[in-house]
């Protein structure tokens, strides 16, 4: 006999719809065709381990499971579930196996029956409703990831024997409802870390208040201790919140990555990424046999951070040029090429000399001659010209520390503000598909945006001759000041918002390294 099931393969972070046929015949093995990988093929010993452990019978004839379209591959444990279900099917041990067309059925099987979690249920379960499937039956700890998409009926099992009376309609599952929206809009704020955490350092938080108005990426260079990671952990407290598409978009990539936790729901607040410094190009940018997301995929709508960024394998870091320019990244292979979508902002820290404290103000530095200049050249230049502001950390006075009377603004005030200014630049691209703020304006762009008059221009050509600033700096400079002109509400941008701009282009200065 011959019975149909769906399933569903991730590709990227879309899901296909996978049709599992499985006939039952005369004659004798185990078939699986349908470019299946090792973990598909080993998934009759398991299914057949679950049939018998739960009193079903496995036939003892010919069994042949296609898995179509039989062009792409097959990978992973997933299919164990569909697969078993269709044996059950196929060997008339389920009644009405006709009822198996309105539901995909994802799900990897222990020996004794127990379904085991996946991953990427959430795109299966996009792809189960565009599809016209009445509905979706996964692992229960993937239900309310699943159950995040409207319009589908999403039932979570433990076990084999759940599915099995379910479609005999002995066991009436439900299924589970979760208001999306509601979770999603009340979490939205609540935030581990806070500006107001932070003494002193006024001038970095103006820097990142900046670099978040504008989606401008920044580097922080300074000695130990001053503060760069804990700043930058705060940075995602500023940024604006997440639309509902946005959270779908980055929820979908976590969850084929199977970085989301247990029983999760829509993710609210803007990702941070701080991966090691062994990391590698495959673990930085996606890779692997069936390509799976890479940190900056993972830190797409949110900020990724490369501390000690001379640490990292100058391999590592020049993988980056392109992604951050295209806000995507393509993991080409033989027979597969996917997008993974990553649009981050990039915040980096290093100190500025093998001993850190080269410019300290009251340490001396240690290091020879030459080792500063040493130290920066392990960044290249084109992986500077991405980033938009460069700010150096002074550490904090002790009076300031043990001062506990005073207390920074904290991150909602600032937000307010990156918010409005972000609103301004929305208004402003409206029209301009794929930008949505300063940091992504073209060339082109720049010249009709950003214009400066007689005043800004004799101060930009000043600043450029007497801080012998490289030409790469003058677009920065550009996009950076209108970003600070938009914090200020105003419509021109001012030789006062340039000045504040130029400022942030240390490591452009000639003779900066010594």
């Amino acid at each position: 006999m011959l019975v149909k099931t769906f399933g569903s393969a991730v590709y990227g972070v879309e899901a296909i719809a996978i049709t599992i046929e499985v006939n039952v015949s005369n004659g004798q093995g185990y078939h699986i065709v349908g470019l299946p990988d090792n973990a598909v093929k080993e998934s009759l010993q398991r299914i057949e381990a679950a049939i018998k452990t739960n009193h079903y019978e496995m036939p003892r004839t010919k069994i042949v499971v296609n898995m179509a379209p039989a062009d792409i591959k097959k990978s992973g444990s997933a299919f164990d579930l569909p697969i078993a279900v269709g044996v059950l099917g196929a060997s008339e041990q389920i009644e009405e196996p006709e009822r198996l067309r309105d539901y995909v059925i994802m799900g990897e099987l222990s020996l004794d029956g127990t379904v085991q979690p996946i991953k990427g249920a959430l795109p299966i379960a996009i792809q189960a409703r565009r599809d016209g499937f009445k509905g979706l039956i996964v692992p229960k700890v993937n239900a309310r990831e699943a159950a995040m998409v409207n319009q589908l009926n999403v039932y979570g099992v433990e076990h084999l024997n759940d599915v099995v009376e379910f479609l005999k309609e002995e066991n009436y599952l439900q299924p589970l409802i979760i208001n999306t929206r509601e979770e999603f809009f009340s979490n939205q704020y609540e935030f581990e870390f806070d500006f107001s955490d932070v003494k002193g350092q006024e001038n970095i938080k103006r820097a990142l208040e900046i670099a978040a108005a504008g989606g401008h990426n920044a580097i922080l260079i300074g000695p130990p201790g001053a503060g760069k990671t804990m700043l930058a952990k705060r940075l995602p407290t500023i940024l604006p919140p997440l639309s509902l598409h946005e959270a779908l978009e980055t929820t979908k990539i976590h969850s084929v990555a199977g970085k989301l936790p247990e029983n999760a729901s829509l993710i609210s607040k803007r990702p941070f990424r701080s991966p090691h410094h062994t990391i590698s190009d495959a673990g930085l940018i996606g890779g692997g046999s069936i390509p799976q997301p890479g940190e900056i995929s993972l830190a797409h709508n949110g900020v990724l951070f490369l501390d000690e960024l001379p640490e990292f394998k100058r391999t590592v870091l020049e993988v980056m040029r392109q992604p951050m320019e295209e806000r995507k990244v393509t993991i080409s292979r033989a027979k597969v090429a996917l997008d993974f979508p990553a649009n981050f902002m990039l915040i980096a820290s290093m100190n500025p000399c093998p001993c850190g404290f080269y410019n300290h103000p009251e340490k001396e530095c240690t290091c020879p001659p030459g080792a500063v200049q040493k130290s920066l050249n392990k960044i290249s230049g084109p992986l500077l010209d991405r980033i938009d502001l460069h700010v150096e950390v002074t550490p904090v006075a002790l009076s300031e520390l043990s001062n506990n009377n005073v207390k920074g603004e904290n991150s909602e005030n600032i937000r307010e503000r990156v918010m409005k200014a972000r609103e301004i630049q929305t208004e402003r691209y409206q029209n301009s598909e794929g930008i949505y703020a300063n940091a992504q304006i073209t060339s082109k762009q720049l010249r009709e945006i950003c214009v400066i008059d007689t005043v800004g221009e004799t101060l930009l050509k000043k600043a450029m001759e007497r801080l012998n600033l490289s030409a790469r700096a003058y677009d920065r400079i550009l996009k950076v000041s209108r970003t600070i002109a938009d914090l200020s509400f105003s419509e021109n941008i001012k030789p006062e918002h340039l000045a504040e701009a130029i400022h942030y282009r240390s490591l452009d200065r000639e003779g900066w390294a010594g």
